[in-house]
């Protein structure tokens, strides 16, 4: 933010002051003042409001967030898998339609063991070493599925690659979080979900055209761009402060923010927010419901909890055989979804720091609603045998609502506000919380999906549509709008509410 001298001078009455026929100031004097002045602007003009100096600093948070990102393409290769795989699969390995089932949803509870040790591992060993050990597990996974014989090396392989997501779901946004500017901060999470989205689109339409042990490959190569680009980027600053590495707290702040950037006042926030949470005993799992912890816990589970309720698993894991059911090509069907999720999930990035959160909550919603809304029409019709050629039309135009609707909002903005709402203390295990929820939903809504879908295909989703409905009541009551705020700042703000 430019800071403008005169204002200054106005304020302090010194501007003006000597009325229409006063004594001015020597002119030498007001000449070296002048310069001054000059030179005060031109440092100022180098560094923006968010002490990003214009020599190339802002490079460094985005090449931290692309390097931290390729965690998120690896979490949507790892989701984006089942989907175009079943038939070949199901066909070579000779699973079940329930072993298949257990295939798509053990992802999940590999990821749920990960979601529970995510925040002690992320705070214990670090953002960076964190997101390593992710990357390197992840490419053992990958390669049990690759060679995979049976079922138990394709359940292993697969359990691992939920490990791996488990923790990158819960560190990738939290890394960014603590790195970016605030007024960047939204924007940039969300890139989480726009990876996400990309590393899915990326499995759904490769899967299309490739061999099953074949699609493997798109799952190793951000495991190895991670690991390579790890290395190069600067740890989380309110990590290293929060563990005492006073040093290389400042260093990674100045080089985040910019060789000339003035970092110290957000330094000095930093610190004395951090130092003020010395005062209170470590945390404890049941310190989360205590009173000041309470709210941030019913905003993080419940958004996760209706993100799950919405159905996506359930749609992200069996598009292919949804499509196929209403009468729909699945292969053309999944290739659209990849075609669609990354522009829409670009556009909801560039909206994130200028609508808000909860506004694309809102918005996001109601188009999964309606999106829910249309496919259960389809197959309502289809189970009447009324309109018998609108079906496969209305699935589509349903589904790719949905997955839309959802790309833009309901996808990333509850890790965003995850990363954002939680105090620093109170991270680890908050976000293991609310990560275990996410996962524990997805395995409940993927494992259950098939069942649900043989009893009632049109009921299903009519359930999904219900959910988002709720979703809209929920986000207008209790979630707090963190837009243009530091993270000290939105912690200010909840323990207002109190």
């Amino acid at each position: 933010m430019r800071i403008v001298r005169a204002a200054d001078d106005v304020e302090s009455g010194v501007v003006g002051a000597s009325g229409g026929g006063g004594v001015t100031a020597p002119l030498l004097l007001r000449d070296d003042r002048h310069k001054e002045d000059a030179k005060i602007q031109v440092v100022e003009e180098e560094v923006d409001s968010c002490g990003r100096g214009r020599d190339g600093s802002l490079s460094m948070v985005l090449l931290s967030t692309a390097v931290a990102v390729c965690g998120s393409f690896e979490f949507g290769t790892c989701v984006g898998y089942s989907a175009p795989t079943q038939s070949g699969i199901v066909d070579e390995v000779g699973l079940s339609i329930s072993g298949f089932a257990i295939f798509g949803s053990v992802l999940t509870i590999g990821a749920m063991i990960g979601a529970v040790t995510s925040g002690r591992l992320a705070d214990f060993l670090g953002r960076k070493m964190a997101m390593q050990i992710s990357a390197t597990i992840c490419i053992f996974g990958w390669i049990f599925i690759h060679f995979a014989k049976g079922a138990t090396m394709l359940y292993f392989g697969r359990t691992l690659l939920g490990y791996s997501t488990g923790i990158l779901s819960y560190v990738v946004p939290v890394f960014i979080a603590e790195i970016a500017p605030k007024d960047l901060r939204g924007g940039l999470a969300t890139s989480n979900q726009l990876l996400i989205c990309s590393g899915s689109s990326a499995t759904y339409i490769v899967g299309a055209l490739v061999a099953w042990r074949n699609l493997v490959y798109v799952g190793i190569v951000p495991c190895l761009l991670l690991l390579a680009g790890l290395p190069f980027i600067p740890e989380s600053p309110r990590w290293l402060a929060n563990v005492g590495r006073e040093k290389e707290f400042r260093t990674s702040l100045q080089k985040l923010r910019g060789e000339n950037a003035d970092t110290s006042e957000e330094a000095i926030e930093i610190k004395e927010y951090i130092e003020s949470l010395r005062s209170f005993p470590k945390a404890k799992v049941q310190d989360l419901f205590l009173s000041k912890n309470i709210y941030a816990v019913t905003v993080g589970v419940g958004l996760m909890v209706f993100q799950q309720l919405g159905g996506i698993n359930g749609v992200g894991f069996y598009a292919s055989s949804i499509f196929t059911s209403a009468g729909f090509s699945g292969k053309l069907g999944t290739i659209l979804i990849g075609i669609i999720q990354i522009p829409i999930t670009l556009f909801g990035a560039i909206l994130m720091d200028r609508s808000g959160r909860r506004v694309l909550l809102m918005v996001s919603a109601s188009g999964t609603f309606l999106g829910c809304f249309l496919t259960g029409i389809s197959f309502y019709l289809k189970a009447h045998g009324l309109y018998a050629e609108w079906v496969p039309g209305l699935a589509l135009s349903g589904i790719l609502v949905y997955i839309g609707a959802y790309s833009i909002g309901m996808g990333p903005v509850p890790w965003v506000v995850m990363s954002e709402i939680f105090s620093i203390d109170m991270k680890a295990i908050g976000g293991s919380l609310v990560t275990l929820v996410s996962w524990l939903g997805s395995f409940v809504i993927s494992y259950s999906f098939s069942f649900l879908m043989d009893w009632s295909s049109a009921g299903t989703f009519f359930m999904f549509s219900a959910a988002s409905f709720s979703t809209i009541l929920f986000v207008a009551r209790l979630v707090p709008e963190t837009k243009g705020r530091t993270l000290e700042e939105i912690q200010a703000s909840l323990n207002s509410r109190r």
